[in-house]
């Protein structure tokens, strides 16, 4: 398998498991009795904390690799 499409597939799985991260939080919250703003709101955090452990794991191992 070439270089890019190893990324590729890397970058899509991160993304797919970032948008179910993101589903299990917003479910969570509103179980939780939030309102929908209020979930919606920790759904997005919890998006964006999935893709940036994505991207300081994939720095610490560049960096080991180098």
């Amino acid at each position: 398998m070439s270089g890019l499409a190893f990324i590729l597939l890397t970058a899509a799985l991160v993304v797919v498991i970032a948008l179910l991260a993101t589903a299990v939080a917003c479910k969570l919250a509103r179980l939780d009795g939030t309102t929908y703003p209020t979930a919606l709101v920790r759904a997005a955090t919890t998006f964006a904390a999935v893709l940036t452990l994505a991207a300081v794991v994939t720095t610490a191992l560049a960096a080991v690799n180098s």
